[in-house]
């Protein structure tokens, strides 16, 4: 199976870390910690075992480990984890899911470059999920 590359990450939420979104970037972004909000960059992104998305996800390449709730969007592959837990649509250009992985939505598949360029760069997301607060929100 191919990997997706993570050498040129820019960009870790640490396990303890709840971030507000919404958050665009460059580069590569890793996730171990909880994000609220929509994750927009033009490089891999990676949500590990412990980690949290609540918001809709565009980047290049994706492999979930943990569980996002919201929509997926890749211009090339999606890696569905044996842990993942997923609840949204996927759009992708190829999608692996391992043994395990739970994903409850649809799945479209980029099938040439117009579809690339019309569905892979969403410009207005709507959020699917309304996040009432967060756990920072109540220590405030």
């Amino acid at each position: 199976m191919a990997k997706i590359d993570f050498k040129n990450v820019q960009t870790m939420i640490g396990a303890g870390a709840v971030v507000n979104g919404p958050i665009t970037l460059k580069g590569g972004i890793i996730i171990y910690g909880k994000v609220y909000g929509d994750i927009q960059t033009d490089g891999p992104l990676r949500i590990t075992i412990s980690g949290q998305v609540f918001g809709n996800v565009q980047a290049i390449d994706a492999h979930i480990g943990g569980s996002i709730k919201g929509d997926i969007t890749v211009t090339n592959k999606i890696v569905l984890g044996s842990k993942s837990e997923i609840t949204g649509d996927l759009i992708y250009r190829s999608l692996i899911i391992e043994d395990g992985a739970q994903f409850e939505g649809s799945c479209s598949v980029i099938g040439n470059k117009k579809n690339v360029e019309d569905s892979s760069v969403k410009k207005d997301l709507k959020p699917r999920f309304t996040i009432a607060s967060s756990p920072s929100d109540s220590n405030a």
